[in-house]
């Protein structure tokens, strides 16, 4: 996706610096061309030599050295940027540009180019939080420079809070975003995916096969396409999409509930997840045990869990709702049977016995049946292939409403 884009990255004088190396590292792996330059300071957490090794340039430092060609060096490095990424970008870089101080090489490059700007903000928590970096971060908002939201967790001064650079992983994912088309800017995405389980006593619960996969790549395609992405998750294993609020659930009734409160607001509703039908009418609060004398057999009443994509899809307004069918027979009928009860504006039917289809897989086999009857077979696809299919299928729908 990189592939012949010049990313410039800014590293200042933190000791997420060291997170730096990886990142250049993973923006070269995607065929990025990477040019780094530092500031003075910098160079006492992480040495150039370090950076010129994995970038596989040279790295620029000093303003006023002798040049190794006739370009003016600030100038002509921010001309070939695509994007400028300052990674660790600390208190004092970002109070510098909202300023419009420049007194180095970066600063100066940084206000020389026309590229997007985007900074990932790494202190102290209590600095982060200073009504000056706020305002700073505030107004260079307006002005169009972009920021990757910091992690929240233990910091290397021993605080706890938010500050953490994000992860060099997010990072490279966020600069891969701004490439695509921002079609779906303006529009909210609320998606459900993996399983959910139900209790039975303090140590035992069942659920579902479902690895969440699928909904973690529509999550993904829809936020590289600009929308305000809000993700509803069972339990998974998977590492949440960058730039995507996620709800984290366990049972049926809390993903409807979470679904409830973000329903109003949004332009599609997406049920990729596998939410439990059945829940145990009663739940034991302590260890269920086997008793001896008795019969090998346990016997546990179940009651009838809210069906989500049913509920939102029957009362909905302008929203565009999606569902899922995963079967074992009877594939499009029992697919149009959802579609209609369901009230949906179209169902992504699969068969899971069939080999590359269905759960824990990384690819999938689908049938997609709108409201008016058509039915699409596509063939075995990655899940971000079929994630964008299904995201272009609702971008579509939106337009054709609005």
């Amino acid at each position: 996706m990189l592939k012949d884009k010049n990313i410039i990255v800014g590293v200042t004088a933190g000791i997420a610096a060291y997170k730096a190396v990886d990142l250049v590292s993973r923006l070269k792996k995607q065929n990025a061309n990477v040019e780094v330059i530092m500031t003075e300071n910098a160079k006492k957490f992480v040495s150039p030599l370090t950076f010129q090794t994995m970038a596989l340039n040279p790295v620029y430092v000093d303003m006023f050295k002798e040049p190794r060609n006739y370009d003016v060096e600030h100038i002509s490095i921010a001309e070939k940027a695509d994007v400028f990424l300052i990674a660790p970008a600390t208190a004092n870089i970002i109070g510098k540009i909202a300023n419009g101080i420049a007194d180095d090489l970066l600063t100066t490059t940084i206000m020389a180019t026309k590229a997007k700007v985007i900074f990932a903000p790494a202190m102290n928590t209590n600095m982060y939080l200073n009504p000056i970096v706020q305002k700073n971060m505030d107004y260079l908002k307006e002005l169009g420079y972009e920021f990757i939201k910091p992690g929240v967790g233990m910091l290397a001064c021993q605080t706890y809070g938010p500050g953490r650079m994000a992860e060099p992983m997010d990072i490279v994912q966020y600069v891969i975003n701004n490439f695509y088309d921002k079609d779906l800017v303006g529009k909210k995405f609320v998606i459900t995916a993996g399983p959910t389980i139900e209790p039975l006593d303090p140590v035992r619960y069942v659920t579902n096969h479902s690895s969440g996969k699928m909904g973690y790549k529509i999550a993904e395609e829809a936020v590289k396409r600009g929308a305000e992405v809000v993700l509803i998750t069972g339990p998974t294993n998977l590492e949440s999409p960058g730039d995507v609020e996620v709800i984290r659930v366990n049972t049926t009734m809390e993903m409807f509930n979470a679904v409830e409160e973000q329903f109003q607001s949004c332009d599609a509703l997406i049920k990729a997840a596998a939410p439990l039908d059945y829940r145990p009418e009663v739940v034991s609060d302590v260890k269920i045990k086997k008793k001896d004398g008795e019969k090998d057999e346990l016997n546990i009443k179940y009651i009838r869990n809210p069906d989500i994509a049913a509920h939102f899809g029957n009362n909905k307004k302008n929203q565009i709702v999606v569902g899922f069918a995963a079967e074992t027979n009877d594939l499009i009928e029992n697919a149009k049977e959802k579609l209609i009860k369901k009230n949906l504006d179209f169902i992504v039917a699969n068969d899971i016995t069939e080999d590359g289809a269905g759960f824990k897989t990384d690819t999938n086999l689908v049938t997609i049946i709108d409201n008016e009857g058509t039915v699409t077979d596509y063939p075995i696809l990655d899940k971000s292939q079929v994630a964008k299919i299904i995201i272009d299928k609702i971008k579509d729908l939106i337009n054709n409403k609005s």
